[in-house]
């Protein structure tokens, strides 16, 4: 049995409160924070406005897209799976972004980023499909068999990998990839990451649909919905949103899983109202790892994916733990 959200009633809370305006503040303080750190002195070298614009504005924006989009893909997988457990990472969705990623640039090794992003994004939407698709035809007694079937799905997927990479002299890319690292994020290469921005405006735009769409199938179609339309509108979002940040950024782990579930905790399951928090406080989380990552052992930098695995892990097995107490 899957652990159902209960969404609040549409309009039931406020969207914009002065609650809403401290997290902004609050996150705007951690963002600036993140354009003042740095072993590069931007104030006091020659060209230090110039590296400022080449890597501390870029990364900063990147920080923000990146931790909004990977947040606002695992509140909506929630929301369509039933499940509080599954995210991007949880599912398969990033390892098959990935394969996809590998196989585009053996094929076509001098392909441009748009091509290498539209190679991830296929394959994260078939893997997500195939993942949904087991879903429905599997009955599942637990909420937490199905993370662990999308993680199991995802090692394998990512063994595959492994072996092509392997075979084909690019296992270091491979590695490159999916260190979730902002350090390479620069000028002329964060750009395609507006695309996730994009999908967060689509997100807000149907969150209604997808709200309803979490109470299950039946009660969707009741209403009116279109359920199957909503879900694979969903996948394809969600495919999207993944693999752009994965060919720009890499894998961000358990961000999707930590950041809804906080949220829905303390507001409930309205998607609409809640959007806006999540995506705020994913970009606090984001950027509050890469700010220790920076400094923990500066002037070198730990990836932020080694952090964010960390802090997901704990705050996973506290879910796990927060369910069983609860029955």
């Amino acid at each position: 049995m899957t652990t159902a959200v209960t969404p609040a009633r549409p309009g039931s809370r406020t969207l914009f409160d002065w609650k809403l305006l401290l997290g902004t503040l609050a996150v705007l303080a951690l963002l600036v924070g993140s354009l003042l750190i740095g072993v590069y002195d931007v104030f006091g070298a020659e060209d230090g406005s110039q590296m400022f614009a080449i890597t501390r504005i870029p990364r900063t924006i990147a920080l923000v897209l990146a931790g909004a989009a990977m947040s606002m893909c695992g509140l909506v997988m929630q929301l369509l799976t039933q499940n509080r457990f599954v995210e991007p990472t949880t599912t398969g969705t990033t390892e098959w972004a990935g394969l996809g990623l590998l196989v585009t640039m053996i094929l076509f090794p001098s392909a441009s980023i748009l091509t290498r992003m539209s190679g991830a994004v296929i394959a994260a939407f078939l893997g997500t499909m195939l993942f949904f698709a087991f879903l429905r035809q599997v009955s599942l007694r637990s909420s937490l068999i199905v993370p662990i079937v999308g993680i199991m799905l995802g090692a394998v997927v990512g063994s595959v990998s492994t072996f092509v990479a392997l075979q084909t002299d690019m296992l270091q890319n491979l590695g490159i990839w999916f260190a979730g690292s902002f350090t390479t994020v620069l000028r002329g290469q964060y750009e395609p990451l507006w695309i996730v921005a994009a999908v967060g405006v689509v997100v807000f735009l149907v969150a209604d649909r997808f709200t309803v769409a979490g109470l299950g199938e039946e009660i969707a179609t009741t209403v009116g919905v279109s359920y199957q339309r909503v879900v694979l509108l969903g996948t394809v979002l969600i495919a999207l949103a993944t693999g752009v940040v994965t060919v720009v950024v890499g894998n961000l782990p358990f961000l999707g899983l930590i950041v809804p579930n906080i949220v829905s905790m303390v507001r409930g399951d309205d998607l609409r109202s809640n959007l806006p928090w999540v995506c705020l406080l994913g970009i606090a989380i984001v950027t509050v790892c890469d700010l220790i990552g920076r400094t923990i052992i500066m002037p070198f930098e730990v990836p932020v994916s080694l952090i964010l695995g960390v802090v997901g892990a704990a705050v996973f097995i506290i879910l796990i733990l927060r369910q069983r107490r609860h029955g």
